[in-house]
């Protein structure tokens, strides 16, 4: 990443003030998302997201392979981001940043070891063929947040993509053309959703939902809490040196069950849009 210029001394104490009274630089109040946009399509298995001025378009694509010799009968699901140098002043392309690979290692992990996806659905023919899962995630404007955007985006585009029909005849598979047969749709258990909160303070103790770019720069502390609409845990990041009280983690709790009931809600509209 490249040299980023954090706001001045002025902004920083601004928005401090406007948090000590209970409101935040762009009107919104301290548990509020901003406006979250989600469209699906033409293709399958592609979604993009904004999310205020957070902006990441998400594409899923498949390929028939071998699968790991320790699991046979699983398929592979890979992530790959890439946060453009236009997405936002300061930002580099040409290597990965410290943010772009904890982004990475984030939603790879809230899809895969939730096991939100069914890998066994994958395969083929166990040990011989399963089918390869690839998600690519492109940050195309940072206005913050960009961990909740991605997730989003990605499980977005899983739900939306389709892989061509297999017939398995003995120990050949036959891949069918989409012009052929219909498509099928990925095996996915549940719907994990990022949200994530902001603290501000030498002691945490101001915390807003979906920080941008600016809050980002100021804030202390960072919490990530990743649920389902099953109101299941499925992960949980903390960033930052601030330590975080029970009652502190529990009323993020709350709030991020509310809001992901929302997010699952939007990415339903989106899915039916796209098929309409």
């Amino acid at each position: 990443m490249g040299a980023e210029i954090g706001p001045s001394n002025i902004e920083a104490a601004f928005l401090l003030e406007a948090l000590k009274k209970g409101t935040r630089v762009d009107g919104r109040g301290i548990y509020d998302y901003r406006t979250l946009k989600i469209s699906c399509g033409p293709t399958y298995g592609l979604a993009e997201v904004q999310l205020g001025q957070t902006r990441v378009l998400a594409r899923v694509s498949c390929e028939v392979t071998r699968p790991f010799p320790d699991r046979p009968t699983e398929g592979i699901v890979l992530f790959n981001t890439e946060l453009s140098s236009m997405a936002g002043f300061g930002l580099d392309s040409s290597r990965s940043s410290t943010q772009e690979v904890a982004i990475s290692r984030m939603v790879e992990r809230v899809i895969k070891q939730s096991r939100a996806i069914d890998a066994e659905a994958l395969c083929i023919l166990a040990g011989e063929k399963v089918w390869t899962v690839r998600i690519d995630v492109h940050f195309l404007d940072h206005g913050g947040n960009l961990i909740d955007a991605a997730s989003i985006a990605a499980i977005a585009a899983l739900r939306h993509f389709r892989r061509p029909d297999v017939t398995v005849d003995g120990e050949e598979a036959i891949i069918h053309d989409v012009r052929e047969r219909n498509p099928v749709p990925l095996s996915i258990h549940h719907t994990p959703i990022c949200v994530t909160f902001g603290f501000f303070g030498s002691a945490g103790d101001m915390l807003v939902l979906d920080p941008t770019l600016l809050e980002e720069q100021v804030q202390v502390s960072s919490f990530t809490i990743t649920l389902n609409s099953h109101r299941e845990i499925c992960a949980l990041n903390k960033a930052g040196g601030i330590p975080l009280s029970p009652d502190q983690i529990q009323r993020c709790t709350q709030v991020a069950l509310a809001k992901v009931d929302e997010v699952n809600e939007k990415i339903q509209l989106a899915l039916k849009a796209s098929t309409a």
